[in-house]
């Protein structure tokens, strides 16, 4: 009598939980609405089952409990209960199957006005590429990947010329326009998913997956990497702006493209301690631009608390203890060295799971300048010294 209790409580409490739980799903902002139906779909088929069979668990110990003078009656089969069983079991996962396969259907189906968008993902950092007036994404190949060209772009092909390059984490898109998102992975299995749109896709590394939706809502929404991809896969997140024609253009044009990246940079000149002192803040908020891209972030802090790497606060001028029991002194020459390799020494107290981050030397420079921004506070004065400087 206790089980049969505990299990009509069981499935009460359950159906009060979903029809009052706090956690629904996030607001859809794509096209995908079917999504949503085929698992709304989902669970009410199976919810009827959970109902049903503990139901049916409840009727069977109440009715065949155990009673002084009565004994069970043998009954090897019942030709007509496994005859509605096999019909109510097939209609069930034909209800569960046919709405998915319609909505794959569509999934893979892609307009002809779609805009293709290339994802590239990396631990633990996004890029993507658009393409340029051309229409046409450049042929592209992991062998020409390299610190100057971390999108692997061919400089041969003409095609690849004008692509449009996003090196971070912010992707933007025009509302109401179709979008493909062709997938590509340089390490390992990632996932590109941006919850309110529901579409989604794993990114394998070889291979170039795809998948597409048309954006209906303007805001700014977070991309999340949905497969386990290593230490700092919680850090591994970006942001997806859908905005109007107009902003869209404008942002687009504003942006670098192949050519413009590979074209050796102008020399400026800077006299001056001021402009000097701009330029060093600049270098410092484009380094930590780049931390928050290419997500140090994820694994180092900058207020002290311990993560899966060292903190940068108080790093710089710090000496620190290898593995082996050597030290050395964290200067520029120390961090950059261990940021172009990072397996080469690894810091006592620390696993070696830094990967490679392929970095061009600006890039590397600025993330050092920030590095440091966040350097030893400087030794408070003995008593001695304070005393001769008081007037």
């Amino acid at each position: 009598m206790a089980m049969a209790v505990a299990l009509v409580l069981m499935v009460v409490a359950s159906l009060l939980f979903h029809f009052f739980s706090p956690w629904w799903a996030t607001p859809l902002a794509s096209n995908w609405r079917q999504m949503d139906e085929t698992l709304t779909i989902t669970l009410v088929i199976t919810a009827i089952f959970f109902v049903v069979i503990n139901l049916l668990i409840v009727y069977i110990l109440l009715r065949f409990r155990h009673r002084e003078g009565r004994r069970a009656a043998y009954q090897p089969d019942n030709k007509k209960l496994e005859r509605w069983l096999i019909i109510a079991t097939s209609i069930a996962i034909m209800g569960l199957l046919a709405p998915g396969l319609f909505v794959y259907a569509a999934y893979v189906t892609v307009p002809a006005n779609a805009l293709d968008v290339e994802v590239i993902g990396q631990q633990w950092q996004w890029r993507f590429r658009y393409p340029g007036a051309s229409g046409k994404l450049g042929r592209s190949s992991v062998d020409l990947i390299s610190a100057a060209n971390p999108f692997g772009l061919d400089p041969a092909d003409p095609a690849g010329q004008d692509n449009v390059l996003i090196n971070n984490n912010e992707l933007h898109l025009q509302i109401n326009q179709p979008v493909r998102m062709l997938l590509r992975s340089l390490d390992t299995l990632h996932d590109f998913y941006v919850p309110p749109f529901r579409a989604r896709m794993n990114m394998v590394p070889g291979m170039v997956t795809s998948f597409w939706f048309t954006p209906d809502k303007i805001g700014r929404y977070e991309v999340l990497c949905a497969q386990l991809c290593g230490v700092g896969h919680a850090g591994m997140r970006g942001y997806v702006v859908v905005e109007d024609a107009a902003s869209f253009q404008k942002w687009l044009k504003a942006q670098p493209t192949f050519a413009q990246s590979m074209a050796p940079p102008a020399p400026v000149a800077a006299p001056g301690a001021f402009i000097a002192a701009a330029a060093g803040d600049a270098l410092v908020a484009q380094g930590k631009a780049l931390a928050e891209s290419k997500a140090c972030v994820a694994c180092h802090t900058v207020d002290g608390s311990p993560r899966v790497g060292p903190t940068w606060k108080g790093l710089f001028g710090k000496t620190e203890t290898m593995e082996n029991g050597a030290t050395a002194l964290v200067d520029e020459a120390y961090l950059k060295n261990f940021i172009r390799n990072p397996q080469a020494r690894v810091v006592k107290g620390f696993a070696p799971m830094m990967p490679k981050i392929e970095m061009s030397d600006a890039e590397l420079e600025a993330l050092v300048a920030y590095i440091k921004s966040y350097g030893a506070p400087a030794a408070a004065p003995s008593t001695q010294q304070a005393q001769k400087s008081a007037p």
